[in-house]
């Protein structure tokens, strides 16, 4: 992977947490990221050239009004007032080389200086055995905090550790072998024909948690549960545990007006263009 970074450009060294989405139903922590860089204001300092990632290009995402900057696959955006490098994946993963895309951005991180990892991300609400949704959505953690996945911090915020992760299991324990690099040709269990227990380590989250940890970094996965449709209010509430994370006020990101967040102009037509009313 090559990050360039952008003409007149660059990193900053005070941004020390790195948060990023990963794919997954819904395209959920895509969502929230452009909430977050829209409402930070964050400004795009580099992109990533990356052999695992399907090429695409699109228009500026964030803009009122289109200005020829194209969006790229992978983006990094900085915003120095919150301490965040912020990055946006546009789209999906070669198949099969999920691991390898992830171990690229811990590479990336580490060699930057990063200290914390944040990945937001979503789960099949059908596959979801205890749910409670008499206070509204829940949110459900992964953190490397402790071996099994646990963070006292995350708990006091009122969120739930991700039942379904255990270290021992045999996805599981596979990936974090081939996060460290030693896993060896021909026991990939992921070639097997998955059970139920091997759904969550089969995940981009999954792979992104068990690389940035190998690095020995700091990593959070904030989850929620949720159905192909209309997931903007998903989104939101990813958006806002992350700043709950991180100790950050959306009221307080500077420039917006209301409850703090801007709404990316790319959701006008997210799901789909606004119809032709002339014909009416």
């Amino acid at each position: 992977m090559e990050f360039v970074v952008e003409e007149g450009k660059k990193p900053h060294a005070q941004c020390s947490t790195l948060l990023l989405p990963a794919l997954s139903i819904g395209n959920v922590g895509q969502l929230a990221m452009d909430l977050l860089v829209s409402s930070t204001r964050a400004e795009r300092i580099g992109f990533f050239d990356d052999p695992f990632l399907l090429p695409c290009v699109g228009n500026d995402a964030y803009g009122p009004q289109p200005q020829g900057q194209l969006a790229l696959p992978l983006e990094a955006y900085d915003s120095s007032s919150n301490a965040l490098t912020l990055v946006q994946q546009r789209s999906p993963v070669v198949k099969g080389r999920m691991v390898e895309f992830a171990k690229n951005l811990a590479d990336f991180a580490a060699a930057t200086g990063k200290k914390h990892a944040v990945v937001l991300s979503s789960l099949d609400f059908g596959r979801c055995r205890n749910i409670d949704m008499s206070s509204g959505l829940q949110t459900y953690y992964l953190s490397s905090t402790n071996s099994d996945g646990t963070d006292d911090y995350c708990e006091r915020l009122g969120w739930k550790r991700l039942q379904e992760y255990n270290p021992t299991q045999r996805c599981w324990k596979y990936l974090s072998t081939l996060a460290e690099g030693n896993a060896l040709q021909g026991d990939n269990p992921f070639e097997d024909e998955l059970e139920e227990e091997d759904y969550y380590p089969s995940l981009p989250f999954a792979a992104l948690f068990s690389c940035f940890k190998a690095k020995g970094l700091k990593v959070t996965c904030l989850l929620c549960y949720c159905s192909e449709g209309d997931n903007i209010q998903d989104a939101f509430h990813l958006a806002e545990a992350a700043c709950k994370l991180l100790g950050l006020s959306p009221s307080n990101f500077h420039g917006n007006e209301g409850n703090g967040w801007l709404i990316p102009y790319s959701w006008k037509t997210v799901y789909g263009p606004p119809p032709d009313m002339s014909i009416f």
